[in-house]
């Protein structure tokens, strides 16, 4: 059980990842594990599309701007919010992919779209959608490297209790 609680505080982005495409059995498990986020009211006011297409994945980055991992990685999943979904969700979906991912030994990477109309054109959204989020997801790159591990801030500058401030 400890070791589950670990791999969530070593969770990391990887930006970087390996020129092949990622199995059939990974990205039905990563998204299986999507399927099954809880949401508000369990409305799973969510949709995925999945980016495989070089092309198509270029013009999905153009949507955000630090969006490289999606041209890098030989998948991107589009988070597409449906009308009277939650933002709260859509980052409760991209948590629950990049974790399973990490669980069966794929990297990942959160992207904002800071374009969102660029982000429905070119995955052909319907009225009333938005797409704001997608995650790339791939085999990491050996020039990855280790895990490096940056700090966090300490608990007593992050919790209150009661009051903010307190």
């Amino acid at each position: 059980m400890i070791e589950n609680y670990n791999r969530i505080l070593k969770l990391r982005a990887i930006r970087s990842f390996e020129d092949r495409r990622l199995s059939d059995e990974h990205m039905g498990r990563i998204l299986e594990a999507a399927r099954w986020t809880g949401s508000s009211k369990n409305r799973q006011n969510w949709a995925f599309v999945v980016v495989t297409d070089s092309t198509q994945k270029d013009r999905l980055a153009a949507a955000g701007d630090y969006s490289d991992p999606i041209r890098s990685a030989p998948a991107a999943i589009a988070l597409i919010q449906e009308p009277e979904g939650y933002e709260f969700d859509t980052g409760r979906v991209a948590q629950n992919i990049m974790l399973s991912a990490d669980a069966i030994g794929v990297a990942s990477c959160p992207v904002t779209l800071h374009r969102e109309e660029i982000a429905a054109e070119v995955l052909g959204l319907p009225a009333g959608t938005r797409c704001r989020y997608a995650v790339a997801v791939g085999y990491a790159a050996p020039s990855a490297g280790p895990a490096r591990y940056g700090g966090r801030k300490a608990l007593d500058n992050l919790v209150h209790h009661d009051h903010y401030g307190t």
